[in-house]
Parts: structure tokens; C-alpha cells; sequence
């Protein structure tokens, strides 16, 4: 018998096949071994031609690029996509993917930053197949896993893919990986990305495809070795920003001030003519408020006043991505709408400019949740929401010269995290040590001996560490 081709088994039989094949006799002999590659062949081949058939609507940017993408995730274990919001790679990707054969040999993990964004995407990707929920794409989100065996794609958060990695090293269960909004550089994406980093020499069938809305993008090509990078436009039509800053000097005044400033700036829209609105606000507790605000207000009571946050069950969800479009809609989000979901039929959009982050005290030794200010490029993404459907119009609850003295961009959670926070995580991950560990923005190293003697103190680390 020819050597047996492994490329044709499923990838989290490869490695088992690839030592059992060099040393038979070291697992039952090469009658025994043999059997193992034809059933992992017969599956792989099983899994091949049931393999969902895509089809596009033509109507997104990213479709203008699909010969391009095709190429260069055939062409290269790394690929980096650079979209705007509403270019489509989101839900487009996995389909490219499929297209090309991946997701026969395993699966093709794709991760969001959040619970709500693997739902919904999931959701969208499974109805675009023609397919139902958990068949051919299935979601896993903590402390729920709707994925059937049978299933091609599957969506999760960063952090499920980041746990799996405790019990499936070499994440055999993929034959690729969708890094999703990577530009969010949450911990858990800036953990993922030093993990693939220095898995990809050991899986050289997994591909990763990685990502980005903002011009991060050269950061991540110079972290996976010069990978290519593709742009695709937004589909974005004119923007007006409107800024309309709170009166209120004491910022704890102002804050109380913040829902009648909502109300104000919705009427203001609603004069401007028909389409629905997007607030960005830091939380639930901002959102109730907000939103008994423009229950009361005369002028909104015909309103459909729709909150959208991490805890939303999926039939309130469902009423935000399914718009009946009798009644003009409110929709009052965390910043979970900045990037990983698209809202449809948004026109307008009122940016209170704020967003709850976690920061460490290195006084306290303690992470604290604070509302802080967001950056330009944040708050730039929020005003694209309004750009998708026509040319809309953007109110920012502060002052202009205030969005100019902001950061340009987001600090990475690394830097604001506490390090003994990560450092217990690696070793929980047993990714080794956190100095030679390849972040994509290293910590300062006093930083890490902050954090292990933090751990000293608390008795979890040993002296040797």
C-alpha cells in the first residue's frame, strides 16, 4: 500500500496517524493502524460531500473581493482582512472558507468578542446556508453549546476558543480559525493571536484568518511573520456629526443630565425626517434609565424603544435584527453595536461619547469598572452605524474640541490589566512564561514582577516562579 495521503483524514486524527504510520507496532501493528486511517478517511470524505454549497447576494464589499480572499487564504496559512464595519466579512468569511473546501477535516472556528455577536452571526450565517440553527453552524457561548457533530462552522467567543485550548492543545477540532474585530485587543484575542503564533509551526494544515476594522492591521502582518494583508471598502454613505455637549461643568451632574440629553437629541433627528436611531451608551443601568427617559418623553411615546446588551435573551434580540418597520425604532446599546454587530435600518446615531473599562489599580489591587471617555477611532465607528442604509447623521453629546484631545485609539486591555490576573491565566493555560510569551504588545516587565509578587503575597505562586 502507497503511503496513506493525510490530508485526506480529519485533522484531529492527523497527528496520531502521522506517528502510528512511522511505528506501527508501537500501536497494535499496521492492520490496526490502517483501520484508524481508513475510518478517519471515510468520515473526511463523508464531511467533503456534504459540505454546504454558498451562495451570495453580490451586494456586499467584500464580494467585489472574493477571487483576491479565495486566493490568499489558498496561498497562505496567515491572512489579514482590513473591513470597515458593514463590509460583510463578518458572515461572508466562513462562507468563502466553506468554499474552498475548509471545514471537512474539522471545523471552522470563528470567534467574536461577545456572546450576543456569536448568537446573532451564527444565526445569520445558519440562515444564509439555508440551514437551521445548530445543523451545519452551531454557536458556543458560556453555559451554552448549541453545535451539532454534524456542523461546519462554529462561532464562540474568544475566551471558549481560549479554555478549549486546555483539553485540545493544538486545537486538532479545527482545520480553521476566524479571529474576528481582533482590533478590540481584549486580552483573551491578544492571548489567542500569541498562542496561534507559535502553534501555526506545529499545525501546518490550520489556517488563520485574522480580522481588523481599523488600520491595526500592520501590527498583526508583522506579528504572524509579514502575513498578507487584503482591505475591503465599507459600504458607507455621508456622515453629518452634529455636536451637542452637555451645559453640566461637574461630570456628575452631567451624567444625570445625559437622558434628557438623549430625549433632546432624538427629537432634534426625528425632525430630520423617517429612520431608526442608535444610542451608544456605557451600560444597563445607563440604558434603563435612558430609555424610562423616552418612554415619558410626549413626543417619542409611538417609539419603539428596544434595549441591546450582553444579557439580552434571544427573543428580545431577535426583535432588534428583525425590524417590522411600522414604528421608528430606538435602539439603546453598550458598545457591543460599535463593531461586532450591525443593527439594520439605522439612519441615526446619538454618541454619549462614554463607555464602561476595566481598569487595574496598582494602589487598590483591584480591577475597577469605570466610565470613562472613549477614543477617536471608537467614536468613529459609532458614527459609521448611521452610514450602512443612506447618509445619516450623527449627534455627539460632547464638545469638538473634546473628540480632538481624545486618544486615537483604545488602549489594549493588557496594558490596563492587572498582571496577576494574566499571569494565573497562562499558567492555568500553561502558555509558559509571560516574559518570553509572543504578545502582540508586550507588558513592561515591571509590571509582571508587580504582578508576581502580588501572587507571592496571596500564597498562589511559589518563590521558584
Amino acid at each position: 500500500m502507497s503511503a496513506p495521503d493525510l490530508t485526506q483524514t480529519l485533522s484531529r486524527d492527523r497527528h496520531f496517524l502521522h506517528n502510528a504510520l512511522k511505528n506501527p507496532k508501537r500501536f497494535g501493528g499496521m492492520e490496526a493502524v490502517q483501520k484508524k486511517y481508513r475510518k478517519s478517511h471515510e468520515a473526511y470524505l463523508k464531511r467533503r460531500a456534504a459540505l454546504p454549497q454558498p451562495q451570495y447576494s453580490g451586494d456586499l464589499p467584500v464580494h467585489e473581493r472574493l477571487d483576491d480572499i479565495k486566493n490568499a487564504i489558498q496561498n497562505n496559512q496567515v491572512t489579514i482582512i482590513c473591513g470597515e464595519t458593514g463590509s460583510g466579512k463578518t458572515t461572508q468569511l466562513p462562507k468563502i472558507c466553506l468554499e474552498l473546501g475548509r471545514g471537512a477535516a474539522g471545523l471552522i472556528g470563528h470567534t467574536q468578542p461577545r456572546r450576543l455577536a456569536a448568537r446573532s452571526v451564527a444565526e445569520r450565517i445558519a440562515e444564509e446556508l439555508g440551514s437551521g440553527i445548530g445543523q451545519a453552524v452551531g454557536y458556543k457561548v458560556r453555559f451554552n453549546d448549541n453545535t451539532s457533530r454534524e456542523a461546519y462552522v462554529k462561532l464562540m467567543t474568544d475566551g471558549i476558543l481560549l479554555a478549549e485550548t486546555q483539553t485540545d492543545r493544538y486545537l486538532t477540532a479545527y482545520d480553521t480559525i476566524i479571529i474576528d474585530e481582533a482590533h478590540e485587543r481584549s486580552l483573551n484575542i491578544d492571548f489567542l493571536l500569541g498562542y496561534l503564533k507559535q502553534l501555526l509551526p506545529r499545525r501546518p494544515d490550520l489556517k488563520v484568518i485574522i480580522t481588523s476594522a481599523t488600520i491595526d492591521a500592520e501590527r498583526f502582518s508583522k506579528h504572524f511573520n509579514n502575513a498578507p494583508v487584503l482591505e475591503v471598502s465599507g459600504r458607507t454613505y455621508p456622515v453629518d456629526i452634529l455636536y451637542r455637549p452637555l451645559n453640566e461643568t461637574d461630570e456628575d451632574e452631567a451624567e444625570t443630565d445625559i437622558p434628557e440629553a438623549i430625549v433632546d437629541a432624538a427629537d432634534e433627528l426625528a425632525r430630520l425626517g423617517e429612520g431608526d436611531i442608535l444610542v451608544f451608551l456605557p451600560g444597563e443601568r445607563e440604558i434603563r434609565e435612558a430609555a424610562e427617559a423616552l418612554r415619558k418623553s410626549p413626543l417619542r411615546r409611538n417609539d419603539e424603544i428596544l434595549p441591546l446588551f450582553a444579557r439580552l435573551s434571544a427573543a428580545e434580540q431577535h426583535k432588534i435584527f428583525r425590524p417590522d418597520g411600522k414604528k421608528r425604532r430606538i435602539v439603546l446599546a453598550t458598545n457591543v453595536a460599535e463593531t461586532s454587530l450591525t443593527v439594520p435600518g439605522i439612519k441615526y446615531v446619538i454618541d454619549t461619547g462614554l463607555a464602561r473599562v476595566k481598569r487595574y489599580s496598582a494602589h487598590a489591587k483591584v480591577e475597577q469598572l469605570h466610565v470613562e471617555k472613549i477614543s477617536q477611532a471608537a467614536a468613529r465607528q459609532r458614527a459609521g452605524r448611521c452610514g450602512r442604509v443612506s447618509a445619516g447623521v450623527c449627534v455627539r453629546l460632547y464638545a469638538e474640541d473634546d473628540f480632538n484631545q481624545r486618544p486615537p485609539f483604545t488602549d489594549p486591555e493588557i496594558i490596563r490589566s492587572n498582571l496577576a490576573a494574566v499571569i494565573l491565566r497562562m499558567s492555568a493555560l500553561k502558555l509558559g512564561d509571560v516574559a518570553a510569551f509572543p504578545f502582540l504588545e508586550a507588558p513592561d516587565q515591571r509590571y509582571i514582577n508587580d504582578g508576581f509578587q502580588v501572587l507571592l503575597e496571596l500564597g498562589a505562586v511559589e518563590e521558584a516562579v
